[in-house]
């Protein structure tokens, strides 16, 4: 029974798909075309700003700029170091710095996600250690306060038994403070006895 009601729904939309036209297939087809351009020219954005990151750090964008400047400041004279003489350069430096910002926000966005996937990666496999790491990033700063407040006790007990690699969570150092604080009994000597 649901398996018929099943397959008369798929039928139902199917029918409905069809009854649509012309128009509605043109309209999903639309769609996912405008989907794949969206797509198509986030990896061209994405390449562009990789390529012009990379290049913007190199010795000779800091020559380009250097010669635009020298070259600007060589024209003062001609100009007589007008208003729209120092216009010029004030513009083109508010621009450059404007979509630098951009660029470099992109850059270290894409680092720091790299770099936190890695040390994830890091405390996920590292037997022993407290996966309550794993997208610290993502906590709120009371969360990340508290984090703090714990590890900072897990420094406090590994002082006190002077070995500060020893523990690799807040909960192994205290279970291990705990038992290094517990007397250890001496194994009893075996009876000697003749027989």
């Amino acid at each position: 029974m649901a398996s018929t009601h099943a397959r008369s729904a798929a039928w139902g939309n199917r029918d409905a798909h069809a009854s649509a036209g012309p128009q509605g297939r043109c309209q999903a087809s639309s769609l996912h075309l405008a989907s794949r351009r969206r797509r198509g020219l986030g990896i061209a954005l994405e390449r562009f700003s990789r390529a012009v990151t990379e290049w913007v750090g190199t010795s000779w964008a800091f020559a380009v700029a250097l010669a635009v400047i020298v070259g600007w400041a060589a024209t003062g004279p001609i100009f007589r170091f007008s208003d729209t003489w120092q216009l010029v350069i004030n513009t083109g430096t508010t621009i450059v710095t404007f979509l630098m910002v951009f660029l470099i926000q992109r850059a270290q966005n894409k680092d720091a996600r790299a770099i936190h996937l890695k040390l994830n990666e890091i405390v996920a496999a590292v037997e022993g250690a407290s996966n309550r790491l794993v997208n610290v990033e993502d906590l709120t700063e009371d969360e990340v306060s508290l984090l703090h407040r714990h590890y900072a006790r897990l420094v406090a007990l590994a002082r006190e038994t002077g070995a500060l690699t020893e523990s690799h969570s807040v909960e192994e150092a205290a279970a291990r403070h705990a038992l290094k604080l517990t007397p250890r009994v001496q194994p009893a000597a075996p009876d000697k006895r003749a027989s």
